[in-house]
């Protein structure tokens, strides 16, 4: 029997080599090339890609929040009308309305004029025209190069039955994520002459873009303090709130809603904006056919 179990134990060990070969090369093979990750990405929206030559969103040169300005509406040459109607509906049951006519120039170096021509109804239902003014923007930098972008703004008013007023503010905005837009301004107004009643305010605003560059909707607000010479201790203060809705019906033309309520005491019952908007130009028309992608603004 010895001979016979010679004879199988080197085919036996031929084996055991075989599969331990086999499986050495199976540990040492190279594994197979793995595909990179897919990342998915929303298509950027058209009112958050830059136009002009500050790079700022498209959906800025659309006046969004009636109560909030943000950035600069026109580039350099572009221009705008706009047609204001502000109501206020008090608690002793009277209300007072304004309208307002304003013409916008964009300027180089990061400016914009304005000009408005207002008249009003008050609160014995007498109509008449109620001040001339000019307003300047100055943006700091281009869009994106400072957090908040900030603007300061300067605003003289030769009033026709009163003393004149003169308004400063500082002007921030910004857009979070995608579809998401802001702004807050911080107000300083006071008459120069007569009572010098002045107003301190503040106002915020945050919208929603639910059809690109056609529909948004978001809420605003504002808080504002009235004192006059001699009594600056004990002033009136009023908070309004509210929902905005902006309708663009056409590529230049915009609809602004915002009615907004009474929170304090001194607040009004009601406190309404609408405005329309015309923009034209021959840089906004170029400014539109060449938006840069979002990622090209150089943030």
């Amino acid at each position: 029997m010895k001979p016979t179990l010679n004879i199988f134990r080197p085919v036996a060990l031929l084996g055991a080599g075989l599969l331990g070969w086999t499986a050495s090369a199976q540990t040492n093979a190279p594994a197979a090339p793995s595909l990179p990750p897919i990342e998915v990405h929303a298509a950027p929206l058209r009112e958050e890609q830059a136009v002009g030559p500050y790079a700022q969103p498209e959906w800025t040169t659309a006046r969004r929040f009636p109560t909030t300005r943000v950035y600069l509406q026109q580039t350099p040459w572009d221009q705008g009308v706009e047609g204001w109607w502000r109501g206020q509906w008090f608690k002793d049951g009277t209300s007072k309305h304004r309208y307002e006519a304003e013409y916008e120039l964009g300027l180089p170096g990061r400016m914009q004029l304005d000009l408005y021509h207002a008249w009003a109804t008050d609160q014995e239902h007498v109509s008449k025209a109620e001040y001339l003014s000019a307003e300047l923007r100055y943006a700091l930098a281009d869009w994106g190069k400072i957090p908040l972008n900030p603007t300061l703004y300067g605003e003289a008013k030769y009033v026709w039955d009163g003393p004149n007023v003169l308004e400063g503010k500082l002007l921030l905005g910004d857009q979070f994520g995608q579809r998401i837009h802001w702004g807050v301004n911080f107000v300083w107004e006071e008459e120069a002459g007569g009572e010098r009643e002045r107003e301190l305010a503040v106002s915020q605003a945050a919208s929603f873009a639910v059809i690109d560059q056609r529909l948004s909707l978001g809420y605003e607000w504002q808080y504002y303090t009235t004192t006059v010479a001699g009594d600056r201790a004990h002033p009136e203060k009023s908070l309004v709130i509210g929902p905005s809705l902006q309708w663009r019906p056409t590529a230049n033309t915009h609809l602004d809603f915002v009615p907004m309520f009474g929170v304090t005491e001194d607040a009004p019952r009601m406190r309404s904006f609408v405005v329309f908007g015309f923009d034209f130009g021959p840089a906004r028309a170029a400014a539109r056919q060449s938006i840069a992608p979002t990622a090209l603004r150089g943030r």
